[in-house]
């Protein structure tokens, strides 16, 4: 075996670089995805998510009939939602009432209505600021269909601001689920920074931002310029 007084100069930064290759690759292999220059990661999108109604099967045919299923109408941009056809009226207390609200597909294992604060003040309802399917102990509503009414008993939030993305883009930024973000807008006149941007990774996630009705007509997002997802010091432009 060689000592280290016997090795040259390139002999050495061949053991070095061989090293730092072999580290690296491990590392790749633990994180599950080797890490990618800028210019590839995802695209970032930020959508607005208007008010709307998740529904069980249940209350799917309570309020628009026996056997009836809900009817996609558009796509998501997230694999598998879609808006569909069908809206119902929301009623909050005091017959305070959204007449034609969206509801989004698919079906899932609790009601839900996910709503801005201007819709909730116009309705009468404290709603609490939640994560999607994060109900318990929130306020109810009524809902009402062409064929029949659900009364809630609890489900109606105000969604808190949160970036779906793959698990690869977990590894991009640095984060897990349930850290949080802050999403830059850069719009004349509007610029803003909301921080408090929950990240809700999938196996099938896309880079989305979800801000409601209210925080996108703040920061003029449709007049965007620029967006710009943040992690600590670390800017990541897209």
């Amino acid at each position: 075996m060689a000592t280290s007084a016997s090795l040259d100069r390139s002999t050495v930064e061949r053991i070095v670089r061989d090293l730092i290759i072999t580290q690296l690759g491990a590392a790749g292999q633990a994180s599950g995805a080797a890490a990618k220059p800028a210019a590839e990661r995802s695209k970032l999108l930020v959508n607005i998510s208007a008010r709307h109604v998740h529904l069980t099967d249940e209350q799917v045919e309570i309020l628009f009939g026996p056997g009836h299923k809900l009817t996609p109408e558009k796509a998501l941009y997230q694999a598998g939602a879609y808006a569909a056809a069908e809206t119902v009226m929301i009623v909050g207390p005091k017959r305070r009432m959204l007449p034609t609200v969206r509801v989004l597909g698919p079906t899932r294992p609790a009601g839900q209505v996910e709503l801005a604060i201007t819709d909730a003040i116009s309705l009468g309802i404290d709603a609490p600021v939640r994560l999607s399917g994060d109900v318990a102990g929130s306020p109810g509503c009524v809902l009402v269909g062409p064929h029949g009414v659900v009364e809630l008993q609890e489900g109606v939030i105000r969604a808190a601001r949160h970036v779906h993305m793959s698990m690869e883009d977990t590894v991009q930024y640095g984060v897990k689920a349930g850290d949080k973000m802050k999403l830059k807008v850069v719009s004349h006149g509007c610029t803003l920074v909301f921080e408090d941007v929950v990240v809700r990774p999938a196996k099938d996630g896309k880079l989305e931002v979800h801000i409601d009705t209210d925080e996108g007509n703040a920061c003029n997002l449709d007049a965007a310029t620029q967006i710009e997802l943040l992690v600590d010091d670390c800017k990541c432009k897209h």
